[in-house]
């Protein structure tokens, strides 16, 4: 088991659909990022085949360029998820009360999730689902920064740095029997993180752990 009972307690342990009630029609990392994380789905994305943008919001970040049979969106509001232009459909589903998600095995191409991980407090059982919703030779392509919900992130993630945040998600991943040696991408901020939190410059940090269904 990657967490302990402790490591998966939030500070704000209200249910989670009472927090996300509200959209919130914004981006929540800066444009180095976006555009860092953009250009990770452009070189290891395919068009035309089935894409899950798992805990998403009113945009995905995919390359505009591309095209996709089919992308689904998954997440906790559903106005934001209805106001996202690249989905096909959606669903609203709060994975800390139930972590087995609605799809069908061998159903995705790819599973993404974008600066939502912090919040998963049963990851062992959602990378599980992952698993089994991918293809073989899917890919799962995991993004964060540093930025985050506090009260909301489980205690693992808030009390962690950001290397052993990395380390986290790999652990996620290497706790399913048959996905690939966890991958990571990342760029550290060149700034110190009170200055960029002031806009000073240096950008937020990108990471995204990656790894393929065998």
């Amino acid at each position: 088991m990657p967490l302990r009972p402790d490591q998966r307690t939030k500070l704000d342990n209200t249910d989670d659909r009472q927090f996300y009630v509200y959209p919130r029609l914004v981006t929540h990392v800066d444009e180095g990022f976006i555009r860092q994380l953009t250009d990770l789905y452009r070189k290891r994305l395919k068009p035309d085949t089935q894409i899950l943008d798992m805990m998403s919001s009113w945009v995905s970040h995919l390359p505009n360029e591309m095209k996709f049979a089919r992308v689904e969106g998954h997440g906790l509001n559903g106005e934001e998820l209805a106001k996202n232009p690249r989905l096909d459909s959606y669903v609203v589903q709060n994975l800390n009360a139930d972590p087995k998600v609605p799809f069908t095995d061998n159903q995705f191409d790819a599973v993404l999730n974008c600066v939502s991980v912090q919040y998963l407090q049963y990851p062992e059982a959602v990378f599980a689902e992952i698993y089994r919703i991918l293809k073989p030779g899917g890919v799962a392509i995991f993004s964060f920064s540093n930025r985050m919900f506090y009260d909301k992130a489980i205690q693992a993630w808030r009390e962690g740095s950001e290397t052993s945040r990395v380390e986290l998600v790999k652990s996620y991943f290497q706790s399913v029997p048959g996905f690939s040696a966890p991958e990571v991408v990342s760029r550290q901020s060149s700034a110190p993180n009170l200055l960029q939190w002031l806009g000073a410059g240096g950008g937020d940090p990108f990471y995204a752990v990656i790894a393929y269904r065998s």
